[in-house]
């Protein structure tokens, strides 16, 4: 999170990638760097992650895509 405030104050368009079990930690970080709308705009795949293989990971890379050029462009 810390990066994408980063990008952001700079002017580069930013989304968050992570999967669902994060959420609430994305909204407490963004909230406390002041960026809270940042994590609004975040994209959550279906958790868990560490152990899907790989054709589960292109699948939700795919079911994401849209959201995650949405969050991207929504502002541009």
């Amino acid at each position: 999170m810390h990066d994408l405030v980063d990008y952001e104050a700079r002017g580069i368009p930013s989304v968050l990638v992570a999967s669902s079990e994060f959420v609430h930690a994305a909204q407490t970080q963004a909230e406390a760097l002041g960026m809270p709308d940042l994590a609004a705009g975040s994209v959550f795949v279906p958790h868990p992650i560490q152990d899907a293989t790989d054709e589960e990971m292109r699948m939700k890379a795919q079911d994401a895509i849209d959201a995650i050029v949405e969050a991207l462009t929504a502002n541009g």
